[in-house]
């Protein structure tokens, strides 16, 4: 998405200024308490159902490129978690390596399936229990579970201090509903996007991996250095002082 984009004829299915800019916002605001010395920890989950499949291959590129957003700031660790098939849900170890995540995520394959958030919001609780998870970003495009129970889980997170951020494929809107209700009860936030706004979906998630990694002053350094979206998030958390 440019610069000079507006709100007016957004298309379906990808964020507006606007949206984005609460977006980042939300990032800004939330709070980071990782003890020094640690990485960061971010638990990427992501739908593999077979309506995914057309942009696995955007999501395997843009995931090497979140540890490249972190290398200045301590370091990133991430653990990799999708479900797809009948009742099917795989979880990496944490890994602190660009080419090993890729490596992982170019042997999945999306198999047909109903989603499975219930089992990772349920894992991300047991992950952080045992050493705190900075964030959870999940990828996906449609609810098919019940919204109390997910929304129930999702206040847990948020009282554990586990942000769920969430990047919907799509838009659609029934889902879009229980993705914000999600991401609200954690502490985090929502953002849609669509086939054709990788470099969007990229520069958002550079943002929570920065968080992640290094907390508000982080983003700050990254953003006078890269500018961007990263920038903005600098600007906002200035203003907040």
């Amino acid at each position: 998405m440019s610069g000079d984009e507006d709100n007016t004829n957004v298309p379906a299915g990808r964020s507006s200024r606007t949206e984005i800019d609460a977006f980042l916002q939300k990032v800004a605001a939330t709070p980071q308490t990782r003890p020094a010395g640690r990485r960061g920890r971010l638990l990427f989950a992501i739908d593999a159902t077979a309506s995914r499949e057309p942009t696995w291959d955007m999501a395997c590129q843009i995931q090497s490129e979140m540890f490249v957003s972190t290398d200045d700031i301590g370091g990133l660790e991430v653990q990799l978690a999708f479900y797809r098939g009948f009742g099917e849900m795989k979880v990496t170890s944490w890994l602190d390596s660009a080419d090993e995540l890729v490596r992982r995520m170019v042997k999945v394959r999306c198999l047909a399936g109903r989603t499975q958030i219930r089992k990772l919001l349920r894992h991300a609780l047991k992950e952080t229990g045992r050493s705190k998870v900075d964030a959870l970003v999940f990828v996906g495009d449609v609810v098919e579970e019940d919204i109390d129970e997910l929304g129930h889980l999702a206040g847990k997170l948020g009282l554990e201090g586990t942000p769920v951020f969430i990047f919907h494929e799509g838009g659609e809107p029934i889902s879009r509903r229980a993705f914000e209700q999600i991401a609200k009860l954690s502490g985090g936030a929502y953002c849609s996007f669509d086939t054709g706004s990788a470099r969007q979906l990229r520069d958002l998630l550079a943002a929570v991996a920065v968080f992640s990694a290094g907390g508000r002053r982080a983003l700050e350094d990254m953003g006078a250095q890269k500018g961007g979206r990263v920038l903005q998030i600098a600007d906002q958390m200035r203003g907040q002082r």
